[in-house]
């Protein structure tokens, strides 16, 4: 007979076995941590309160006052840290669970304060028109690769990047689109840096798991050494051909034999004229004096003039 596994606090069983949505050894550490946050905020919070309720209570009913108080605040900071392994799936999933709020109230109301057809029509302007403009398809779909990077970006830190003991992962903060792509920030966790993701050819795999042709990751803060930026780049904007305005405001009719400006460099000129070697004076060469004024200069009793040394 197959002995029956222990269920996880986060998951549910079947009859191939249990299917669990928190790893069993996450649970764990996460509760363990609970137990000693409820203890110490209770200890802490309690005998706060119950020296401020002693002030205007009974020393008794202050010191109880205090107790639940501490209990309460305790039993709150439990559950948090118990449930925080869900909650940060909740935070991993924020942009798309209120966009799909956004759209599913959007049409509820839109279905409440207009008649079918009309409601069908305003759909299909919302969502023809942006598809029908170029630059706005192409700004909506940037926006929704923002939202698929962060995914890929969390799956290669679970997959093939090395976590802490407590396998916490990086939290994938912003992400905006660029003209070259995407740029993500993350704030690591302790146990991994930035020399982490740029050793072993990270970056190689980064970029192959966001289907990008190149990924860079520097540090996004002088400040913090947890704050590292991501910039993954699927296009080359720079590479395009621009074809310059320039030549369209240059006249047509110019006769060859045009006057130029002052200015310009002479043409025709021939450079093998032109001396390579630059010309130098001998050390030896008496240098010429300066004119004497008979009227302002009067020479010293020794002869030594010091305008020839000048």
């Amino acid at each position: 007979m197959r002995k029956s596994s222990s269920r996880s606090p986060f998951g549910w069983s079947n009859h191939n076995g249990t299917v669990t949505v928190i790893e069993a050894p996450i649970a764990r550490s996460y509760r363990r941590r609970a137990v000693i946050a409820f203890w110490v905020t209770s200890a802490v919070v309690g005998l706060l309160a119950a020296t401020v309720a002693s002030h205007y209570l009974h020393p008794i009913l202050g010191a109880l006052a205090g107790v639940a108080f501490g209990v309460v605040l305790g039993a709150v900071v439990f559950a948090l840290i118990v449930a925080w392994p869900v909650l940060r799936v909740f935070w991993h999933w924020l942009p798309e669970i209120l966009l799909g709020l956004a759209v599913v109230y959007g049409w509820v109301a839109l279905m409440q304060s207009t008649p079918l057809w009309l409601s069908l029509l305003i759909v299909a302007l919302v969502v023809g028109v942006p598809a029908a403009i170029g630059p706005v398809r192409r700004r909506v779909m940037s926006w929704a690769w923002c939202l698929i990077v962060r995914h890929r970006l969390r799956l290669c830190f679970a997959a093939f990047i090395a976590t802490n003991r407590h396998g916490s992962l990086p939290l994938i903060l912003l992400a905006r689109p660029t003209p070259a792509g995407e740029r993500v920030w993350v704030w690591l966790r302790p146990g991994l840096s930035l020399r982490d993701l740029e050793a072993d050819g990270q970056v190689q795999k980064l970029a192959v798991a966001c289907w990008a042709n190149e990924v860079r990751v520097m540090r996004a803060s002088r400040k913090y050494a947890a704050l590292v930026r991501v910039d993954i780049t699927r296009r080359e904007p720079l590479a395009h051909t621009i074809v310059s305005p320039l030549p369209d405001y240059v006249p047509a009719d110019i006769p060859s034999n045009a006057p130029t400006s002052p200015g310009m460099p002479p043409v025709g000129l021939d450079l093998p004229e032109v001396p390579d070697q630059p010309v130098t004076v001998p050390a030896d060469a008496p240098r010429p004096r300066k004119p004497r004024n008979p009227t302002t200069d009067t020479a010293s009793p020794s002869g030594f003039d010091p305008s020839d040394y000048a």
